[in-house]
């Protein structure tokens, strides 16, 4: 009998293993290894019966701080197949949000490299919390037994079955957001949400089984063996993508004639404008994908000269909460909408993907309760980006009053759900292309009206000199003071390049804020030497902090 209430996100493992066992599942060059699917599936199968031995089974909370590796991708699935919790937590984001992520998770576990076991001795993480503990890598003193010696103990039980009978809404993972635009806050995954993912990913871009994964960034590789293509673990540290050696990158892709990228916008950059100054090609890729924040128009089409004509870079839009939502691709970019976005009209993110249903509401900072069609705006009116499907996501963990604010439930005869509000604002053309017009939190309302990043910013970002800009609000909402914080491009290395005066970048950007009717009054201009960023993506503007900056630049 087949039990048709039994989802597991680990179950397209073993799955490869019998219909692909020969072909590479990972291959880590840097280490000279290789798995089959059939060798990670039973690596990940001894790793699940060596964790089970002292007690992370089902429904186990688990830190897990691994960096990308061969261990990284078994470990994953061994803890899927157990229906154990994997808890993810972004290892930039600062000694006190990680302490405070682990403390909301109260996990059960905590596996991890021997650094993250001395940072966890040494600052308390976890301390009020009895964790079984497992380090990978070398013994460290008070970590636990290796992941090596559980992998070995789990040879001794080999007809032992290991994937867990989960159940769709059964929780798979806890995934912490970046906390960029506030705390972050763990996103509770189920399994079917994770499986959903996988098919969207599969039929928006095409992936097929035997494709070639370069895994820039580790969340997203772990798709890479449920979608059945061979991962490339790259030489680089994924927590810092906008310092990736570009040689190495575009080594590699060459090296395992890679056919799938997954880079944040700074990676993208960065190896893009490396590789044209190469006269590099890439012309076994089919498709990149990016993702993260806006990705700018002059850093699709650097990239775009590495691709053959008919490969294009993708930007789906999405949240931790809710991916992916709209999709977009660099040709209707690059031949249409950029120039809108060059005037303010802000960034298309493309249509709403198959499945999930989007609507713009309202903007208010409350809480709203119930769903009610009265919410939603008009074509063409910036509201906040609501959104419903199955691959989104219905509560954060141990966090009631932050899904109270992030949901809308919806009530309404023969109906039920809810709809997810993402945070951000934007609206919806004619032609029903959602355009991407920045956070909610971050808009800026003045005496005059209410101003929105990403429309502003582009207006001036179309200087030459301009890496990037931030409109930030100085003052108590209705009463602030717009001042646009610029980031100028640096100069290239080893060579005599002589910067524009400041002053001259000043007056430049003024006149041509002054030509369009939503930038004209932002009259005040500061340069700042290099924008705090996200971790994650190397790409998010942490605004708030520039709002401070500013405050006391401007006493």
């Amino acid at each position: 009998m087949i039990d048709t209430d039994f989802i597991n996100i680990a179950a397209s493992l073993p799955e490869m293993a019998r219909s692909h066992a020969q072909a590479w599942a990972v291959i880590w060059p840097a280490r000279g290894l290789r798995l089959t699917f059939r060798e990670l599936d039973d690596l990940s199968d001894r790793m699940a019966r060596g964790l089970r031995t002292i007690g992370i089974d089902r429904g186990t909370r688990t830190v897990v701080m691994v960096k990308p590796s061969v261990d990284f991708f078994a470990l994953t699935f061994a803890l899927f197949k157990l229906g154990a919790v994997p808890v993810l937590i972004d290892p930039g984001m600062g000694f006190k949000n990680l302490k405070q992520c682990i403390q909301e998770a109260t996990p059960e576990a905590f596996i991890g490299i021997p650094k993250a076991q001395a940072a966890r001795q040494v600052l308390g993480w976890g301390r009020d919390i009895d964790l079984r503990l497992v380090t990978v890598g070398r013994r460290w003193p008070g970590g636990g037994p290796t992941l090596a010696e559980l992998t070995h103990a789990g040879n001794s039980s080999v007809d032992e079955p290991v994937l867990a009978r989960t159940r769709p809404d059964e929780t798979a993972a806890i995934l912490f957001t970046s906390g960029s635009t506030g705390v972050p806050k763990g996103v509770v995954y189920t399994h079917a949400i994770f499986v959903k993912q996988v098919e969207l990913l599969r039929g928006l871009y095409g992936i097929q089984p035997g494709e070639v994964d370069l895994c820039t960034f580790p969340l997203f590789a772990l798709f890479g063996p449920a979608l059945g293509m061979t991962s490339i673990i790259p030489e680089m540290d994924a927590t810092r993508p906008a310092r990736v050696n570009p040689i190495k990158i575009l080594r590699a892709i060459h090296e395992f004639k890679v056919t799938n990228m997954f880079g944040s916008p700074a990676l993208i950059r960065r190896v893009g404008e490396h590789g044209v100054a190469l006269g590099a090609s890439l012309p076994t890729l089919r498709r990149v994908i990016s993702a993260g924040a806006p990705v700018p128009a002059r850093v699709l089409q650097t990239f775009a000269k590495l691709l053959a004509p008919d490969a294009p870079i993708h930007t789906p839009y999405g949240a931790t909460e809710a991916l992916p939502v709209c999709s977009i691709s660099s040709p209707l970019i690059l031949g249409e909408t950029r120039h809108q976005t060059d005037q303010g009209a802000g960034v298309c993110v493309g249509f709403p993907v198959e499945g999930v249903t989007l609507k713009i509401v309202r903007i208010t900072d409350a809480p709203i309760a119930t769903w009610s069609d009265d919410l939603v705006l008009p074509d063409g009116e910036i509201g906040e980006i609501v959104v419903r499907g199955s691959n989104v996501t219905r509560e954060y963990f141990h966090r009631p009053e932050s899904t109270a604010l992030a949901k809308i439930a919806i009530n309404a005869p023969g109906q039920g759900g809810f709809y997810h509000r993402m945070g951000d604002l934007g609206y919806r053309d004619p032609l029903g292309r959602i355009w991407f017009c920045g956070r909610k939190s971050h808009r800026v309302v003045t005496p005059s009206g209410t101003l929105f990043t990403i429309p502003c910013e582009a207006v001036f970002n179309t200087h030459s000199a301009v890496f990037r800009t931030a409109l930030v609000g100085i003052g108590e909402p209705g009463r602030m003071r717009p001042v646009l914080c610029v980031e100028l491009n640096q100069p290239p290395p080893r060579t005599k390049w002589r910067r524009i005066p400041v002053d001259t970048i000043r007056r430049q950007l003024l006149d041509i804020g002054a030509k369009h009717p939503h930038t004209k009054n932002i009259d005040t201009i500061l340069f700042h030497p290099a924008f705090p960023v996200d971790i994650r993506h190397n790409a998010k503007i942490f605004r708030e902090k520039l709002a401070v900056w500013a405050a006391r630049r401007l006493k």
